[in-house]
């Protein structure tokens, strides 16, 4: 997949992770690609509930088990043991990172709250992805991608969009995000040690994260104070802001300067529409964009799919085909660029996997280790410990 022999960028860094589904174990993955040892910590018998989420050989490697733990370590450990409490205790102190998603308030019954952690290594970064930040009214709930979706303002997008009913985003766009705010949130956690030496306690709420995410363009007209009470950016909620109809098939289409537009419009036939003042500044048109889009439509429907691909790309203006998510697995940018990648499970056999999107010169991120069964590693590691099998 990438260069083996070069270790990446977080190499050395150990990360004893209790995270489960979605939101942790994406933020992990990112870690482990980079380099970095993951020791994925679950309970035992079943373990993290997305080993179960959809069909697979071995019954126990779900789909999106598989997409979000290669390059990890597996441990199977009971906590409320002695003998789990012991192994636990022993793992933290060769750790650089303690991530995971338990309330504090049970992780602290557990004997490993931030304050007891830091007592076994004093520099310990601790990680801990909440639904709702300290102190706050919902601080006590339980969080999940729907709810976040709903709460943050993301699903009355839709609503705004289309006139009808709020929908969630068919997609757990809320974990990964979050997952994302943890990766970079640990990252900084890391170099702040790197340089002080000092480790500290770090808080991802899913509600808050989210819902920065989601305002960044949508706080929009409640910005300046007074608000006018136009929340939600004027270009995103426009139901006509989709794939526009080709001759064959749909397209994207973003003219963006006022040269690229004036270019589109002379293309399509329709010079005349660049000097309607609704449409000639790109002030003008953020505030026309629904009629803007309806001429898209109008025009883009003229040509086929190659013709308007072939055009834009002369007049340097951004195109791109439209793919199904059957065509994503075939599209020719990602194909040559090697994204979608086959791996060879021990168990599992041959699985479709993706490269690591980001590119180092110098630490290239790697496909080590693949995602692993229960428990896999816990002898072994129990071992490098000096403790024997956790009962």
């Amino acid at each position: 997949m990438t260069d083996k022999s070069r270790p990446g960028p977080l190499s050395g860094i150990r990360i004893v992770d209790m995270s489960s589904v979605v939101l942790g174990p994406f933020a992990t993955l990112i870690l482990a690609d980079l380099g970095a040892e993951v020791i994925k910590i679950e309970p035992p018998k079943k373990g993290d509930t997305m080993r179960y989420a959809g069909a697979s050989p071995t019954g126990d490697l779900g789909p999106i088990y598989m997409a979000l733990n290669r390059n990890k370590k597996a441990m199977t450990l009971d906590a409320k043991t002695p003998e789990g409490k012991t192994a636990l205790t022993e793992l933290l102190k060769t750790a650089d990172v303690f991530f995971h998603n338990v309330r504090l308030a049970g992780m602290e019954r557990l004997g490993f709250g931030y304050e007891q952690v830091k007592a076994l290594k004093e520099d310990i970064v601790y990680v801990h992805c909440a639904g709702f930040g300290k102190g706050g009214a919902y601080e006590r709930r339980q969080a999940y991608d729907d709810l976040i979706q709903g709460a943050s303002g993301f699903a009355d997008l839709n609503a705004l969009r289309s006139g009808g009913r709020p929908e969630y985003a068919p997609s757990l766009v809320a974990d990964k995000t979050a997952g994302l705010f943890a990766t970079y949130a640990t990252l900084a956690a890391l170099f702040h040690r790197a340089r002080t030496g000092k480790g500290q306690f770090v808080q991802v709420p899913m509600l808050e994260s989210f819902t920065f995410f989601n305002m960044v363009e949508n706080l929009y007209g409640e910005t300046f104070l007074p608000g006018n009470g136009k929340l939600a950016y004027t270009r995103s909620i426009n139901p006509n802001r989709r794939p526009y109809p080709t001759k064959d098939g749909y397209i994207g289409l973003v003219p963006y300067s006022d040269e690229q537009w004036e270019k589109f419009f002379a293309i399509g036939g329709m010079p005349e529409i660049f000097k309607d003042p609704r449409f000639s500044t790109y002030q003008a048109r953020t505030e026309n964009v629904g009629a803007l889009y309806a001429l898209i439509e109008q025009v883009s429907a003229t040509k086929t799919t190659h013709e308007w691909l072939e055009l834009m790309d002369k007049a340097d203006i951004p195109a791109m085909r439209y793919n199904t998510m059957a065509e994503v697995l075939s599209d020719p940018h990602l194909v040559s660029t090697g994204f979608f990648t086959e791996a060879e499970h021990p168990e599992a056999g041959k699985y479709r996997t993706m490269r690591h999107p980001v590119h180092f010169s110098e630490t290239p991120a790697s496909l080590r280790l693949p995602p692993p069964r229960p428990g896999a590693d816990t002898e072994s590691i129990l071992e490098s410990l000096g403790l024997g099998a956790e009962g």
